[in-house]
């Protein structure tokens, strides 16, 4: 018996030295993770110069973000060239999937691309502020879900650099800056500042969605396919765009904050690429812990039927001069208020649309908002003025002997005359020195007879407190 404990304990140390010669002591050392500056070798080139590549290509001067056809493919042979940025994204919440998003500088850049790479997770490696170098020889670029994007090409779009080609094509400087994002409000959204880290001011989600018992998560609704798409407000501005989350964020559960305030995020385009997105790489970028700008008065017209007399309740619906009232319509689900003097065989029409009396005592601060687009324009002629007054006394009666105040706003057919049906927000009206219980009136002036009959359509009025 003692000899057969014996045996097996010779048998096990022999076992041990054995399995101990066949392990290299690297195997057990600690990765070393430190980042060496790498070596290039060949020159260096900026975002821009990638999207000028492209412009190029597109036959244009500047990038065309709405062509997503055209693709530019860097020879592989040749000189080796590196587009340099700074990465801005993350995947560590889970809300963004094998892709860096980089941009020219870290503070006011004015450049932005995609890097789309098959690894995942990315965050450990590339986290925000590393700067990057991305070899192009043989990559291509294209606009891709509506942003600048760069990567191998995969039959006719963009695809993803393999992951046993990651080193080849990704190298990390040592340095890892501090990001300042760019300050710029939602009615600044441009195609040339997607791709870029921003920061919104003075913004909240549409408070059906973030106050009371219909508030949502960020991205778990039962309704929520991919992406939860939310509403962000612009308090400012009074436009508003897309907060998107990924369904597969491991913050998609939270409730969005209720109040407002101010966030950091990237901007990007929707999957169709028509659409601006507002993304964050975790929500402890979300900073809204302050009184909401919800309207002190709002109308959208949702409740229009296509080719009516305008008679939203509260309203005065006055004609001055000529047959014609202002009108309702819907257009792909979306009712405005509508006025055109087209058809009216009128010499001159002047129509007024009135809202209900509001009480300007009650808060201070208050911006008038609202969106207009139109259709027709006549060369030269203005239709338009809105107008407030607080001694008018809510009757037809009184449209013209009361005291109108005209107010300037941003005009559609001014800013592009072409681009007919196309809405542009009227940019913030200060009304905090208006007092008491006051109106606000949209006049149209025009003439059939002298084809002064441009359409115009209002929606989405707002009385907001800054």
């Amino acid at each position: 018996m003692k000899t057969l404990k014996i045996n097996k304990l010779i048998l096990l140390l022999i076992g041990l030295v054995a399995f101990n010669s066949c392990v290299e002591d690297d195997d057990f050392n600690i990765p070393n993770t430190a980042v060496v500056e790498p070596v290039l070798t060949g020159s260096t080139i900026e975002i821009g110069s990638v999207a000028g590549q492209l412009a190029q290509e597109q036959g244009n001067s500047a990038l065309d973000y709405s062509d997503d056809d055209t693709i530019y493919t860097y020879p592989t042979d040749g000189p080796d060239q590196f587009v340099t940025g700074y990465v801005i994204s993350s995947d560590e919440g889970g809300n963004y999937f094998e892709e860096i998003i980089l941009q020219n500088a870290t503070e006011n850049p004015t450049d932005g691309i995609r890097v789309l790479v098959d690894v995942n997770p990315l965050f450990i490696r590339y986290e925000v502020g590393r700067k990057v170098f991305v070899k192009v020889n043989g990559l291509s670029t294209a606009i891709s879900n509506g942003v600048l994007t760069i990567g191998p090409k995969d039959g006719d779009r963009i695809g993803k650099i393999p992951a046993p080609s990651e080193n080849d094509f990704i190298l990390r400087s040592t340095e890892v800056a501090a990001m300042i994002p760019l300050a710029i409000g939602v009615a600044d959204f441009t195609d040339d500042k997607t791709n870029l880290l921003i920061e919104l001011n003075d913004v909240q989600f549409l408070k059906s969605q973030a106050v009371g018992p219909t508030a949502l998560s960020y991205a778990s609704e039962s309704f929520d396919q991919f992406d939860g798409e939310r509403t962000l407000e612009d308090c400012t501005s009074g436009t508003s765009t897309i907060f998107a989350t990924s369904t597969f964020a491991d913050f998609k559960a939270l409730s969005l904050p209720e109040g407002k305030g101010s966030m950091v995020a990237v901007l990007q385009k929707n999957f169709f690429g028509d659409e601006f997105n507002v993304v964050v790489n975790s929500p402890e970028t979300i900073d809204m812990t302050g009184q909401r700008c919800d309207p002190v008065f709002g109308a959208d017209f949702q409740e229009a039927t296509d080719n009516t007399t305008f008679n939203t309740p509260g309203w005065i619906n006055f004609a001055e001069a000529g047959s014609r009232l202002w009108s309702e319509d819907v257009f792909s689900g979306n009712g405005t208020a509508r006025f055109s003097a087209f058809s009216s065989g009128d010499a001159s029409n002047i129509g007024w649309l009135i809202t209900p009396s509001i009480d300007m005592d009650a808060q201070t601060g208050e911006v008038l908002t609202f969106e207009m687009q139109h259709a027709f324009p006549d060369a030269g002629h203005d239709p338009m003025e809105v107008l407030y007054s607080n001694d008018f006394d809510g009757t037809e009666a009184g449209v013209l002997s009361a005291t109108w105040t005209s107010m300037p706003f941003t005009k559609s057919y001014i800013v592009d005359s072409g681009n007919w049906f196309t809405f542009v927000n009227s940019g913030p009206i200060d009304l905090s020195g208006v007092t008491g219980n006051a109106y606000i009136a949209f006049k149209y002036t025009g003439s059939d007879t002298a084809n002064q009959n441009m359409t115009i359509d209002i929606d989405d009025v707002k009385i907001s407190v800054q």
